[in-house]
């Protein structure tokens, strides 16, 4: 699988070169194209590859607006270096404008996937090949479309929605955004489709292609954003159903990177380390501690980038016993002069790999613990706590360590999970949506505030005599929702900027 991840990369990157003609209206046969692609089943299924790899560029950022964002992570302040100022702190410090350039990334990468998406979907609808086939590659591609607009509406609301192939550039001008109703409309139409064409498992061979469960999991969570939290209890216990996915009894073997693909996961982004072919998940070098030298990345000399720090109020938010911390966070680093250095770093994707920045992990996106804390939630916030949401909560905890809980009212138990899932799922890209989800805008404004108060009154990591600047963890209400890029602004003039920026 992942030699055709690769593949199908090279492929998509030679549509982007070879899709206009030259002045002869001639076509070379040498060369892939819309018109000399897209004609057989395995064409096609190189193509479905091509859009699975561009998941790890995306997965490579994502942390930033999920993660980072949120109150679980900061950065490893750098008193010598402010070039991070501009991107990577303005996230951290709720500063973003429409000129962040780490917003501008993000919202291009999506953009550029889901227009290979459409064209591939459009070419699959022409092509006559096995029909069981066709609606399996249909309903990948259909999966990937729905998790793509899942996070636009997520990060901006309401979103440019396209679903067709475009023809001439200057038509991706001429768009306008469209009610993020819509949006969600299209995303639950397209897990639907893929729920009821795609296979509960593959062949081991084929380990880590999206399967009935995935979108399963994917709709049950885009049902509980939206708070229908019937539908969302009915598809989530339709994952339970399939018999096939069950926690693993140890929560660190999880993220081994010698476990891929288990029991509990549902979905993971696939990568490969060990070798320099550009498939390594090379991210955990971003989020070791700056000034290392070697002695946290097992490679002489070799430092961190020091982003993506677990925070103090993360840290203390551990109960006692709590199994996950020592798989998850470590407080700190024994140097090159055997002197402890007190700033954390993230454990839970920390492991040996034999070339130097080519670790071998993947990147968790959908596992079985997530459906049981969504499950729990959605039964609570449609009727309370009873027996079946303390039975799924309580797996979770039981494997942390931890003792069961009851007893509980409707919001002692929201509360609950909320902190459960911050710990359960923590530096997995949940937390944003989480925190988006279940506070109203007024809530999760004096949330973050309080946080950011905290974390300004005992910084995370030293700043030395740099101090914070009055606006630094200062949290708005229209930031809930991300600035579109000043650049998509200039070129699209159907288009308005989110309010407050």
């Amino acid at each position: 699988m992942k030699t055709i991840y690769k593949i199908g990369v090279f492929i998509l990157a030679a549509f982007v070169f070879s899709c206009s003609k030259d002045f002869l209206d001639k076509t070379d046969p040498t060369q892939l194209g819309e018109e000399t692609f897209y004609n057989t089943e395995n064409q096609l299924e190189q193509a479905v590859f091509g859009i699975y790899g561009q998941l790890q560029t995306i997965t490579a950022d994502q942390w930033l607006l999920q993660e980072f964002v949120s109150d679980n992570t900061t950065v490893h302040f750098n008193e010598g270096n402010r070039g991070q100022g501009p991107n990577i702190e303005s996230v951290e410090y709720w500063q973003m404008n429409s000129n962040t350039g780490l917003i501008y990334t993000a919202y291009r990468n999506i953009y550029n996937t889901l227009g290979n998406i459409n064209t591939m979907l459009f070419k699959l609808s022409e092509a006559e090949i096995d029909a069981t086939s066709k609606a399996r590659l249909e309903g990948e591609a259909k999966f990937f479309r729905a998790y793509y607009y899942f996070l636009l509406a997520q990060y901006f609301g309401d979103t440019i929605l396209i679903t067709e192939p475009i023809g001439d550039p200057s038509e991706s001008f001429e768009y306008s955004r469209s009610p993020e109703s819509e949006v969600y409309e299209l995303i639950k139409s397209d897990l639907d489709f893929a729920a009821s064409a795609l296979p509960a498992v593959y062949d081991s061979s084929e380990g880590g292609r999206i399967t009935k469960g995935a979108a399963l999991t994917l709709l049950g969570k885009v049902y509980l954003t939206l708070a229908d939290y019937s539908e969302s209890k009915t598809t989530l216990e339709a994952v339970i159903d399939l018999g096939i996915y069950d926690l693993l009894p140890d929560y660190g073997a999880v993220f081994d990177p010698n476990n891929k693909n288990h029991v509990e996961s549902i979905f993971e982004v696939q990568f490969q380390g060990g070798n320099d072919l550009g498939e390594s998940s090379g991210f955990i070098y971003n989020f070791y501690p700056l000034f290392s030298e070697g002695a946290v990345t097992g490679f002489a000399g070799i430092n961190g980038g020091g982003w993506n720090i677990p925070t103090n109020d993360l840290i203390s938010s551990y109960e006692e016993g709590d199994l996950r911390k020592a798989v998850s966070i470590s407080e700190g680093y024994i140097n090159n002069n055997d002197e402890y250095v007190a700033v954390p770093f993230i454990e839970k994707f920390h492991h040996p790999h034999s070339i130097q920045s080519r670790p071998d992990d993947n990147w968790p996106v959908l596992r079985y613990a997530d459906v049981l804390l969504m499950l729990a939630e959605a039964i609570n916030e449609e009727s309370g706590p009873n027996a079946q949401a303390y039975g799924y909560l309580n797996q979770v905890r039981e494997r942390a360590g931890l003792e069961s809980l009851g007893g509980l009212s409707q919001g002692e138990f929201r509360d609950v999970l909320r902190h459960e899932r911050r710990i359960e799922l923590a530096f997995e890209n949940h937390r944003w949506f989480d925190l988006k989800r279940t506070f109203s805008t007024a809530e999760l404004v004096s949330f973050l505030n309080a946080h950011g108060e905290r974390e300004r009154n005992n910084p995370t990591t030293p700043r030395g005599q740099i101090g914070f600047s009055p606006s630094d963890y200062q949290f708005d209400a229209f930031e809930v929702l991300f600035p579109l890029p000043e650049r998509e602004l200039l070129v699209n003039k159907n288009l308005e900027q989110n309010d407050g920026y």
